[in-house]
């Protein structure tokens, strides 16, 4: 079959990789759908998402409609007559008025091996959880959360020292690899579907602030994960001497200690070795509330922190 005419749809940087290969590929690109400028920064400036200025660095057609249920907005899909919809990190779910569109169907690069990790956060979650390994999926969708039928799937390993921001990055450049190859077997053999498992699905809801907040009472272990999967958004926290304190960086350390959890138990160049629930953690880079990120060492010269301190869960004095 000829190339079929696709409409992309993506937003924030993940979507980069896959714009970009289908563009290289010289696919038939009629559009690119993407989130509305949103104010960021001191100044509340409008900033235009990074699949938007992706696209017009390659003269594509750009539509940000406010909301794609908007019938105005279906409307102008129906004209441009897509063969194929490919959403990649969009960020609302497509109506059936728009997966009935293309005769081809709307098809999802998912970053975790589904049915595992559904939703809107999976890189985050797999991390918190402790998984050594996840993946992307190449997906029909449909009008559940990432609940269509699967096309392909890679697994993608992740590393022990892996952040959101590593392990988002390797499944970005993952996705859009498996995307080339699944528009290779459209094209070739057309697709086979495979239909989820439903009664093995994981969810991996939409991340919050207060998810950074540290429970010392957890395990070093638990704690560790917790700040790999939170880094860099929404980052994990704690109070110390009554301002909130950032943590980014942390290692597991074999000792068993007696202290009560979130107490200081030593200070030193490598870092701040705090007790938790079960075993300890050294933190080994930090940011102090009003002030900008930095090794632990430096932070503790600046605070003169002593042992017997200790890191709270909630804001204290």
């Amino acid at each position: 079959m000829e190339k079929p005419r696709i409409l992309f749809m993506g937003t924030p940087r993940f979507a980069l990789p896959s714009l970009q290969i289908v563009v290289e590929r010289e696919e038939t690109v009629i559009g690119v759908v993407t989130q509305p400028d949103r104010p960021a920064g001191r100044g509340q400036q409008l900033v235009m998402p990074p699949v938007k200025e992706l696209a017009i660095s390659y003269a594509l057609q750009v539509y940000q409609p406010r909301k794609i249920r908007d019938q105005h907005f279906i409307q102008q899909v129906q004209a441009l007559s897509p063969d194929l919809i490919v959403v990649v990190a969009f960020g609302q779910i497509l109506p059936r008025a728009l997966l009935d569109i293309p005769p081809r169907g709307c098809i999802n690069v998912h970053a975790s091996l589904l049915p595992a990790y559904r939703g809107a956060a999976p890189i985050n979650w797999a991390l918190i959880n402790g998984e050594t390994v996840t993946g992307v999926t190449i997906m029909l969708l449909d009008e559940g959360m990432d609940t269509g039928d699967i096309l392909l799937q890679q697994t993608v390993s992740i590393l022990p020292d892996d952040t959101a921001a590593t392990s988002h990055d390797r499944l970005a450049e993952s996705g859009a690899v498996l995307l080339g190859e699944a528009l290779d077997e459209l094209r070739s053999n057309g697709w086979k579907r495979i239909p989820q498992d439903h009664t093995q699905a994981t969810y991996a809801p939409l991340m919050k602030k207060e998810d950074g907040c540290i429970a010392w009472s957890k395990s070093a272990r638990e704690i560790h994960n917790q700040v790999r999967g939170m880094n860099p958004w929404p980052g994990c926290f704690t109070f110390f001497r009554g301002k909130q304190l950032k943590i980014y960086l942390t290692e597991i350390l074999a000792a068993q200690i007696g202290a009560i959890p979130g107490g200081i138990t030593s200070v030193g160049d490598d870092g701040i070795e705090i007790a938790t629930g079960n075993g300890a953690l050294m933190i080994q880079e930090l940011q102090l509330e009003g002030k900008k990120k930095m090794p632990a060492g430096e932070f503790i010269k600046g605070q003169g922190i002593k042992a017997g301190e200790a890191f709270t869960s909630q804001r204290e004095g």
